[in-house]
């Protein structure tokens, strides 16, 4: 008779099992455990979304490709809204908004919460300025590359300018800057933009953090 002490775990409990499901699931999302993934890099195509969104208060559908029509965007990712740092970061993009105007820039800050706080978050620390996105299920969080590993629901700090490619073609990735102290990511998206601006058929060298 087998002791209670010795009793056999059911396979799927063995221990090298539950390695190789991790394992596994970490390769079919894109991430393998405890290990961070890079963000996009520049240069490269900026994947196309369309998420719901809000801007004052009130609900609209984003869309990147659309956006891009209208000239670059700056896409930035944020933990979760109403945090210290993430309110912090909004008013300061609220704050700059006339300096992005004149770049012809929009700005949607994009992060996994839900419509219900983005909703209030737009209309109190974006100020009713610029839009932010809802990312519930994290698919654009995944495409862009900002959530630390396979287990994380907040994104990184991070920032995407992009630029409109040629017709039929999806916008390119001209600067990409992760940090998770809000400071710097609205003089460096506007560095970014005004450089462009400057140079906007040969923009490939890497812009420069101040």
């Amino acid at each position: 008779m087998r002791s209670e002490g010795s009793m056999k775990l059911p396979a799927w409990l063995a221990p090298g099992f539950l390695a190789g499901w991790v394992a596994l699931t970490g390769l079919a999302t894109g991430f393998l455990p405890g290990s961070a993934q890079a963000e996009l890099a520049e240069g490269q195509q900026a994947p196309d979304f369309s998420l719901e969104a809000a801007l004052a208060g009130k609900t609209f559908r984003f869309s990147l490709a659309e956006a891009l029509r209208s000239g670059p965007v700056v896409v930035y990712f944020y933990p979760a809204a109403f945090t210290s740092g993430c309110t912090r970061e909004a008013h300061d993009f609220a704050e700059a908004m006339p300096r992005f105007k004149s770049q012809h820039a929009t700005v949607i800050g994009v992060s996994g919460d839900t419509m219900t706080t983005l909703e209030k978050f737009s209309d109190s620390a974006c100020g009713g300025k610029f839009a932010v996105a809802a990312d519930p299920d994290r698919t654009v969080l995944r495409q862009y590359r900002v959530l630390p590993d396979a287990l994380s629901t907040h994104a990184t700090r991070t920032s995407y300018v992009i630029v409109p490619a040629a017709a039929g073609q999806p916008g390119r990735i001209i600067y990409v800057y992760t940090d998770d102290n809000p400071e710097k990511h609205v003089s460096n998206t506007l560095n970014a933009l005004q450089q462009w601006q400057s140079h906007p058929s040969g923009h490939e060298e890497q812009v420069r953090e101040h």
